[in-house]
């Protein structure tokens, strides 16, 4: 039986994610697709913690899902297995563009086996509210030349996928997450652990604000 003091609990912490998420203006304007993805693309499941090849060249991978066994090197202390992000899989060269104006904040290379490879943080302001965009699992080559604070208009080509051997090892993708709180490097945890997902879920709100209802 679900006890009275429980369900208190999870009624203040629903209110206090719906509160800091209502504080962005996230429907003040329209924003840029980030992957021109076609109308066929594939929507995983890897809560069965399997991941098989899709029969579409493009997917797309949920956020706040629980991962089992798909975060088994030593990075993810074999505790992290909720997924913050969204991913969007495709061909090695995919390009991803910026959602709205904005500049850089981070970018740089994450080496560890299974971590993002290289990565682009940008910052916008949506409706006075200062959010942070991550693309992870980069091309090396295209984020040579950037500068911190340097300008991006939305639409404007940020990076494209990388190939295992420079995006931690994956099959090529855009891991794409957004934050609340401002990136201290070029990372952010996308995958965290069962007692960190409430707030997590405060920090690095559904991709989907400014994706789209891609599933």
């Amino acid at each position: 039986m679900v006890s009275g003091n429980w369900l208190r609990k999870q009624k203040r912490s629903d209110l206090v994610l719906l509160l800091r998420q209502s504080m962005v203006g996230w429907s003040a304007q329209d924003y840029h697709s980030v992957v021109h993805l076609p109308e066929d693309y594939a929507v995983l499941d890897l809560s069965g913690g399997t991941w098989t090849p899709p029969n579409t060249e493009y997917s797309v991978g949920k956020y706040d899902e629980v991962r089992p066994n798909l975060y088994n090197t030593e990075l993810f202390g074999g505790t992290r297995l909720i997924h913050m992000g969204i991913d969007i899989g495709g061909p090695v060269g995919t390009p991803c563009m910026a959602f709205a104006d904005g500049e850089v904040s981070h970018f740089g290379y994450n080496p560890e086996p299974g971590d993002y490879g290289n990565v682009v943080i940008t910052m916008h302001d949506i409706d006075g509210t200062p959010v942070w965009a991550l693309y992870g699992h980069m091309d090396a080559a295209s984020i040579e030349g950037k500068t911190v604070g340097q300008k991006v208009n939305a639409g404007e080509e940020i990076a494209w996928f990388g190939a295992r051997h420079e995006n931690g090892g994956w099959e090529p993708h855009l891991h794409f997450q957004l934050s609340l709180v401002e990136p201290e490097t070029h990372d952010l945890p996308g995958v965290v652990a069962p007692e960190d997902r409430e707030q997590a879920l405060l920090d690095y709100p559904d991709p989907r604000l400014v994706l789209g209802p891609l599933y």
